[in-house]
């Protein structure tokens, strides 16, 4: 059927009138790219089996992306202001505890909301002495550790005895009676129980992820190693750390000015 498709003239026509569209769309400038490049890898295949011609091909690929302005740097929240976030919920509801729990899980792992829905009771284990996170399943398939403070653990043990869960997922729905009910939550819950807390200290504009960008740099200001973090938040590039961390050259108290090889006063 792909030979039958892409073996047409007309069909091979179609997709450079395609492609040639895209930036014409009303999309943001990331997603036109990565449809561009679902294309343009569509169109090496196709070159590649004989199924398309060598023009067609080369126009197809000479179809330019879109450039983009500026970056989209999110929110970071102050230490104040995370620890007002996480002990906003009222700790002597149920549902308050599970939501302090997630949150201080959030802001102190850097967990995207998936990945926190997803979280069981048996990825909690002691590595180094130390609780983790163990098998942790990231964005792409890839695997990792997560460390957990011991008062993120406190958190969790006070949710998790009050909700008497002893397996399976360690966030549960909490009805409007005070009792856990079903086997998880979604990932649209995080975002309300997010939204409702930041509401409460003053920051109304404040999205799940923007707790993962806090937790890079508050451990980046606390003295945390660039590839540390990058281990913590499961990113493939540093780059993509360093975005996260959002830190700017600081020439007034240069991190060269004493490294240890200057001469003695």
């Amino acid at each position: 059927m792909f030979g039958t498709s892409l073996g047409s003239q007309q069909n091979c026509g179609a997709a450079l009138s395609v492609a040639s569209r895209i930036p014409s769309r009303q999309l943001a400038p990331g997603t036109v790219n990565l449809r561009l490049g679902a294309v343009r890898r569509l169109v090496y295949e196709a070159a590649d089996c004989g199924l398309l011609s060598a023009d067609l091909a080369a126009g197809i690929r000479r179809v330019k992306g879109v450039k983009k302005l500026g970056v989209r740097l999110g929110n970071w929240l102050t230490a104040e202001q995370g620890q007002a976030l996480w002990q906003a919920p009222d700790h002597q509801r149920l549902k308050g505890k599970r939501d302090r729990a997630l949150l201080a899980l959030l802001l102190a792992c850097g967990l995207r909301r998936h990945e926190a829905v997803a979280l069981r009771l048996d990825h909690l284990q002691q590595r180094e002495e130390h609780w983790a996170i163990v098998d942790l399943i990231s964005k792409g398939g890839h695997v990792r550790t997560v460390p957990v403070p011991d008062w993120v653990r406190t958190e969790l043990d006070d949710w998790l005895a009050a909700a008497a869960i002893d397996r399976g997922k360690l966030f549960r729905r909490v009805n409007k009676v005070g009792r856990t009910w079903g086997d998880g939550m979604t990932v649209k819950a995080i975002w309300h129980i997010v939204k409702e807390s930041a509401k409460c200290i003053g920051v109304p504009k404040l999205a799940p992820h923007d707790l993962r960008r806090t937790c890079a740099r508050l451990c980046h200001a606390s003295g945390g190693e660039l590839e540390q973090i990058q281990f913590l938040l499961g990113h493939v590039s540093v780059q993509t750390t360093e975005r996260y961390v959002g830190c700017k050259q600081r020439i007034r108290s240069a991190v060269n000015d004493c490294i240890g090889i200057e001469p003695n006063p």
